[in-house]
């Protein structure tokens, strides 16, 4: 087994502007954050995405490299690099237009690794949702599946269509994360936690809610945990759930609870570790929000400000 994470998804230039006003671009994405967070924290990490082979697809390329990730082959083969185009009203908030292609290029046989992370855009958009679930199905044998919908209701027809298609996808998972807001979208009328519970029963052996500043919670096989948020001045919150899911696999990696050999140690995560995990995941979350744009932390800020709080 290789000792590299495989994380697969979109990866975008956001294109900031304000009053029809260009404020600058960015590289962006929710894998390609995860991607970027685990690199920053010494894990060994491939990307598998659709760039274009022009400027915008340079400059992620180039991103990834600095950062310690490997592009996978064959992931420039797009006619054009994906932009998210965010235009910012009075108060920060952006709306966001997409333009992207999606398509999953060809990989070699598959060889077993650590964890696959998917979500976001790559599990909605044809044509290449279709080749993710196909190397989900690939790679579940061997490998611990991690899952974030990160929903974007733009590539969706309705909630309740989304909601299928996300489910489908949860029964494949052996983690899953997913925001409150995410989740109230996808299932109106059903309080975050009990479709966590829900989620469970399709298969995974964690299902993790984040709840903003009410902190997270999540559920496994040996019960429940709620933790409270760090307390953290947030200067904004881009990034803050890319950072929680990269800590999440970040410390289940840590404690030998990934790969598909691993797969019964992970289902009988207890409740104590569970704890440990979403403490290492919410940590990540509240250094990520406290600086601006998606600045995940790298491990030496993280056990910094873990030896802190410890003292």
């Amino acid at each position: 087994m290789t000792d590299m994470a495989l994380v697969i998804g979109e990866a975008l230039i956001d294109v900031v502007s304000h009053d029809g006003q260009p404020l600058g671009e960015h590289v962006g994405g929710s894998p390609l954050n995860v991607a970027f967070g685990l690199a920053l924290l010494d894990r060994p990490v491939e990307f598998l995405t659709w760039i274009g082979d022009d400027a915008r697809g340079q400059r992620i390329s180039d991103y990834l490299h600095d950062s310690g990730v490997t592009l996978a082959p064959g992931s420039r083969g797009a006619a054009r690099t994906g932009t998210a185009h965010a235009e910012l009203d009075e108060n920060g908030s952006a709306t966001y237009t997409f333009d992207l292609e999606w398509v999953v290029p060809p990989e070699s046989a598959p060889s077993a690794r650590p964890v696959l992370h998917t979500g976001s855009i790559a599990t909605a958009l044809a044509p290449g949702a279709a080749g993710v679930d196909a190397l989900l199905a690939a790679y579940a044998p061997t490998t611990t599946i991690t899952f974030d919908p990160n929903i974007r209701p733009d590539f969706y027809e309705n909630a309740e269509q989304a909601l299928a298609k996300v489910e489908s996808i949860v029964a494949k998972c052996d983690v899953v994360k997913a925001s409150d807001e995410d989740m109230r979208w996808l299932a109106p009328g059903t309080a975050p936690e009990d479709l966590a519970a829900r989620w469970l029963t399709l298969g995974p052996s964690v299902v993790a809610v984040t709840l903003g500043a009410d902190g997270s919670y999540a559920v496994c096989g040996d019960g429940s945990i709620r933790i409270p948020a760090y307390p953290t001045e947030v200067v904004d919150t881009v990034g803050a759930g890319d950072a929680f899911m990269t800590g999440l696999v970040d410390a289940l990696w840590s404690a030998e609870l990934l790969g598909g050999d691993r797969r019964e140690h992970l289902r009988r995560i207890t409740t104590d570790q569970l704890q440990h995990v979403l403490r290492v995941a919410a940590l990540s979350a509240a250094l990520t929000v406290a600086r601006p744009g998606a600045a995940l932390p790298d491990r030496a800020t993280r056990d910094r400000a873990a030896s802190r709080l410890a003292t």
